[in-house]
């Protein structure tokens, strides 16, 4: 165990953790609780242990450093904003997300080159409505790609035969899927599946790439009582299982990440409390807590930093909102 947030409600649902390269760590609480409408951001230097949380208004679903320090690049609720820590500044400047359906909110995302490729849950996990989006540099346009998701989780893009590929989790429907991605035409191809769990009892949540892109490392998300819960590491080529990190206490596993330290690249986890009541929380005491574990990588591959300015949307801070 590497951390343990000092709330429940820090607790509830951790997600996201992001790298820097001064040491420090971030991750979102998307929801401080049930029934909160709002999370924050986390940050926690690894040298000192000092630890920092910054609450946003709304529920983020992602949040990821920028070429401003201080200010991160997040989705939260129906809206992309940039939050600056040093003023409690949240600034939008794309609105309007799934304008067409009822209670969605934004989730994952991923930063490539400059741009955000997105996507929604659909809050009761009943109906498939929510959209997949990208948010394009080049015009600060912002554009549905989807309207089929559940609840959009971890993505990755990578260049392939000639263009880019899209890594997509849809968690309900337990498969790490891939599909061609077009930035310039705005659009998506047919869906592949790379790994399908549709016999296991858990679901696939946030992912990322490794260093060579060759594989995938996926958090596992188990709604059931186990002594530990799994991020595992997939082929991208064939879908076959390479490795298995566990997290003792806390089965239900969000989000990986690669930490540069001073001797070694580690791997870190994300778990949530969510959905345990007090008895089923006492087989579960690490929940909600971040895990470290070793990796045979020497590098941390992809983590991008948003270019703020790269748009006439987002070079400076015009609204505050509390």
């Amino acid at each position: 165990m590497l951390f343990r947030p000092e709330s429940e409600q820090l607790r509830f649902l951790p997600e996201g953790p992001y790298s820097y390269p001064d040491g420090r760590l971030s991750w979102v609480a998307i929801q401080h609780g049930t029934s909160a409408t709002f999370g924050s951001i986390n940050l926690l230097d690894m040298t000192t242990g000092a630890t920092q949380s910054f609450h946003l208004p709304g529920r983020p679903g992602f949040a990821f450093p920028t070429d401003q320090p201080g200010v991160f690049v997040s989705g939260a609720e129906r809206s992309l904003g940039l939050f600056d820590t040093s003023t409690g500044n949240w600034s939008e400047f794309a609105c309007g997300i799934d304008v067409d359906v009822d209670d969605t909110v934004v989730n994952d995302g991923v930063v490539y080159d400059g741009n955000i490729i997105f996507g929604c849950k659909d809050l009761e996990f009943a109906t498939p409505k929510a959209g997949l989006y990208l948010w394009r540099a080049e015009d600060a346009q912002l554009i549905q790609l989807r309207d089929d998701q559940l609840c959009s989780n971890g993505k990755a893009v990578i260049e392939r035969n000639d263009g880019l590929c899209l890594f997509d989790i849809d968690s309900p429907r337990k498969m790490v899927t891939v599909c061609d991605l077009d930035i310039q035409k705005g659009r998506v191809g047919d869906l592949d599946v790379v790994v399908d769990l549709t016999s296991e009892e858990f679901f696939p949540d946030g992912l990322i790439l490794t260093p060579d892109h060759s594989s995938l490392i996926v958090a596992l998300y188990n709604p059931h009582d186990v002594e530990s819960g799994e991020a595992r590491q997939y082929s991208v080529s064939d879908g076959r299982l390479e490795a298995v990190w566990e997290c003792p206490g806390a089965a239900q596993v969000t989000c990986p990440q690669l930490l540069q330290r001073e001797t070694d690249v580690s791997l870190v986890l994300t778990t949530a409390v969510e959905h345990l009541p007090a008895e089923r929380l006492r087989k579960q005491p690490h929940a909600g807590c971040l895990f470290i574990g070793e990796t045979d990588f020497d590098e941390i591959g992809d983590q991008p930093v948003f270019r703020i300015g790269q748009s006439g949307h987002t070079t400076s801070f015009s609204r505050t909102d509390s």
